[in-house]
Formats: C-alpha cells, structure tokens, sequence
C-alpha cells in the first residue's frame, strides 16, 4: 500500500467548479515540466495503477471491515487521496486528449438516462440490455 495519509488541521480553499480543478492540476504538472511524460497510454496506465491502489484498500475485507476502516479517520483519508490519485490522472488524460471532461460526464450521463430510465432500472443492478418494459 501507499504512504499514509498526510494532512495538517487547516482546510485548504478548494477551486469550485471542474474546470478550474482541471487548471490546478495542469499548473501543478506544468510546474514540475511533467507533461513531457505524461502520454495517453502512461496516464491511462497511471489511472489503472491507481484504481488498483484504491481497491487494494477494500481486498480481502468484508462490508464490517471496510466500514471500521472508513470510521478511522486516517484509513479514510487515505481512501480519499487514492480516489483523488485516480480522477486527477482522468483529468490529465482528459487534459491531453483536448475533451472536455464537464462536457464528456454530461454526455454520458445523458446517454445513461436512455439507457437506465428510472422506471425500468430503480433498485435494479441488471446491465441495460436486459432490462425490460413490463
């Protein structure tokens, strides 16, 4: 597993909207002249290494295990920095694809409507394709 979790009392100020967490992220990378090696298939792997960090944290665990970690505030904390490890790599991919990422989590949250209507898909863990109307 990773480091653990370092944070001191103070809350920083976060940006407020994704697009302006987007810039954050791009000038943290800029700063360190780290876009050189940022090409699609390394942040796609980051993404995958990352999201393997963040399950690494559930392995093995059952659902009481999982809730005493997320109760300790440390564990949780550090669930939290992999969760952001993962979304700021989509956000560089993003960045570096030249997609929006507010316009692309809207399309596609507009194509899962289709996909999912509430009425055929309310407590249903069923895929799209085998729901059914009736």
């Amino acid at each position: 597993m990773k480091k653990p979790a370092r944070h001191s009392g103070a809350r920083r100020q976060s940006p407020a909207t994704l697009a302006e967490i987007v810039a954050a992220v791009s000038r943290f990378r800029d700063a360190r002249d780290w876009a050189q090696f940022h090409k699609p298939k390394d942040l796609a792997a980051a993404i995958a290494i990352e999201a393997g960090e963040l399950q690494e944290r559930f392995l093995w665990k059952s659902d009481a295990e999982v809730d005493r970690d997320l109760a300790d505030a440390s564990k949780k904390a550090g669930v939290a920095e992999e969760i952001a490890d993962v979304v700021m790599f989509a956000m560089l991919l993003s960045d570096r694809l030249g997609i929006d990422l507010a316009e692309a989590i809207s399309g596609k949250l507009a194509a899962n409507e289709k996909k999912y209507p509430v009425k055929l898909a309310r407590g249903s863990a069923r895929k799209y394709t085998e729901l059914r109307d009736g």
